[in-house]
């Protein structure tokens, strides 16, 4: 099973560029999109996904967020948004329930210039990793999207000079330490624990992703119990179409 995560930065601007192209290239079992920024209704899909049951989930301000999920295989269950209400106006989570394990797909808040959404993000943070949680007494769980934080120094270039900036703050790295703590494997960090100059995420100023100037922002994260199913775990640094590139997971 080939789980593939995509930040497309706007669905209808991807597929005018590469997306049919990445579709046939990769093949995924399923495909999680963060940053949709569109409804269903509004969005012609490319003939490479006429096979995929289709799951969306749409922000109430008009082009804004959003994800969606694209699977061959049918879920017993699909929900959408963690059951509170000051989270789950911005389309930022579906959860696709399989035979056994729950798939979580998540676009979380940025904190924005001068950590002005902070606190709300704080917020953000606790209630998903106890939504997670929740799921996990069920069932293993996969969440995997733009986590909109680099967890530690290896995962972006310049560490010194973004200390506290959004993404890379303490209270946003503390979070991430905690969702390890309470028994989430970063599954890129586990095959390549070393890796440097690995990241998703570049910013279109400055020529940086020609720089590899760049962040890690995007994850797929299992639970501990899940991950002897992990067979690996990458960064198809390559994919271009958006500001973030896609992020892979190989599971039995």
């Amino acid at each position: 099973m080939k789980l593939i995560s995509w930040n497309v930065n706007g669905i209808r601007a991807v597929i005018k560029k590469n997306f049919a192209e990445f579709i046939s290239d990769h093949q995924p079992d399923i495909l999680c999109l963060q940053e949709t920024k569109a409804r269903a209704e509004q969005v012609d899909l490319p003939l490479e996904l006429s096979g995929y049951k289709t799951f969306w989930s749409s922000a109430e301000k008009p082009g804004y967020s959003g994800t969606a999920i694209f699977s061959k295989h049918e879920p017993l269950a699909v929900s959408y948004g963690i059951g509170i209400e000051e989270h789950d106006t911005e389309g930022r989570v579906i959860t696709a329930e399989f035979d056994d394990y729950h798939l979580v797909t998540v676009y979380t808040p940025n904190s924005q210039n001068e950590l002005r959404r902070l606190p709300y993000r704080q917020q953000w943070d606790a209630d998903f990793l106890r939504y997670c949680k929740e799921l996990e007494l069920d069932k293993p769980v996969i969440f995997c999207g733009d986590l909109n934080v680099a967890h530690k120094e290896i995962d972006l270039a310049r560490p010194k000079q973004n200390r506290n900036s959004a993404g890379f703050s303490d209270e946003e790295r503390a979070n991430f330490d905690n969702i390890t703590a309470q028994g989430f494997t970063d599954t890129f960090r586990h095959f390549y624990p070393d890796k440097t100059d690995a990241y998703s995420w570049w910013s279109y100023r400055a020529g940086a992703r020609g720089k590899n100037i760049g962040w890690r922002l995007d994850y797929f994260c299992v639970s501990n119990a899940f991950m002897g199913r992990v067979e690996t775990a990458g960064i198809l640094s390559d994919v271009l179409g958006s500001d973030h590139c896609p992020v892979t997971l190989e599971i039995s």
